[in-house]
């Protein structure tokens, strides 16, 4: 995950809470997001 780039860990973090992928997966980008100290915002739609 090192790799990918700011504005797509977002990305990925959104779409899979969307999808619904498994809430391992979404913890480790969780977790990588926090590392880097983002912030997501989240919005209902």
């Amino acid at each position: 995950m090192e790799k990918l780039s700011d504005d797509l860990l977002i990305e990925s973090y959104l779409k899979a809470r969307e999808l619904h992928l498994s809430q391992e997966f979404i913890n480790l980008i969780e977790h990588e997001i926090d590392r880097r100290s983002l912030h997501v915002e989240l919005t209902s739609a």
